[in-house]
């Protein structure tokens, strides 16, 4: 019996027995759960892209990012001093010009109208060229054919093409583009006899090209050539 007198219940010691083994699982499990509350070794974790600048906890949008250097706004395009000046006059006239973007359209330009001059290709020629440089091109043409001569030309390599001068003015925006190239050139006579050329010759040379800012056309047109 129990002290109070009341029958002993023998059940009591087994649920006892019970609530201490329960008590001692899971204190073991809160141990090793406790023990392991530190991450896993990295190689087990999946691998987050870095962050970009404009990412970044903090970071300005990129409206507010600085904007690029007045002296790296031509680099690869013109050198300091007047021509790059005379840029920022164009591009002050015409917010869509892009200085690396005529760059490119200038090289094509001037493979695309070598070529087609030797070719007598006045088609090509004329609306790349203004009327007086497709004036004395076609002159030329004339009297190449009227001799028989026919002309073969290859631009080997453009090394290099640099904006030498830039004006802008109200109603024409002028860039004067300085080319090194190496070009192959050989003059025939009618009889298919060489006269001139039949060799690589570097060249350089100053085309000068223009374009109305209030045109719709966007493209710009040869107006002069000479020898650098």
């Amino acid at each position: 019996m129990s002290p109070t007198g009341e029958p002993f219940d023998p059940s009591l010691i087994v649920f006892a027995a019970l609530a201490i083994f329960v008590v001692w699982k899971l204190r073991s499990v809160l141990g090793v759960r406790v023990d392991r509350e530190t991450p896993p070794p990295a190689q087990f974790q999946p691998r987050r892209a870095p962050l970009g600048p404009a990412t970044l906890p903090g970071a300005p949008p990129e409206d507010d990012l600085p904007p690029v250097r007045h002296e790296d706004r031509w680099n690869g395009v013109a050198e300091q001093g007047a021509a790059a000046e005379g840029l920022d006059a164009i591009a002050a006239a015409d917010p869509r010009f892009d200085g690396h973007a005529f760059l490119d359209g200038a090289r094509r330009a001037y493979e695309m109208i070598v070529s087609a001059f030797a070719k007598g290709d006045r088609d090509t020629l004329r609306p790349l060229l203004s009327k007086e440089v497709f004036d004395g091109f076609a002159g030329e043409i004339a009297r190449r054919e009227a001799a028989g001569e026919t002309v073969e030309t290859a631009v080997v390599a453009i090394d290099t093409a640099l904006v030498e001068s830039a004006r802008a003015a109200p109603r024409l925006n002028e860039i004067a583009v300085r080319f090194a190239v190496r070009l192959m050139n050989v003059r025939k006579d009618k009889a298919g006899e060489i006269i001139e050329g039949g060799s690589t010759a570097p060249v350089e040379e100053l085309w000068t090209f223009a374009r109305d800012p209030r045109a719709a056309d966007p493209n710009w047109k040869l107006t002069a050539t000479r020898p650098a």
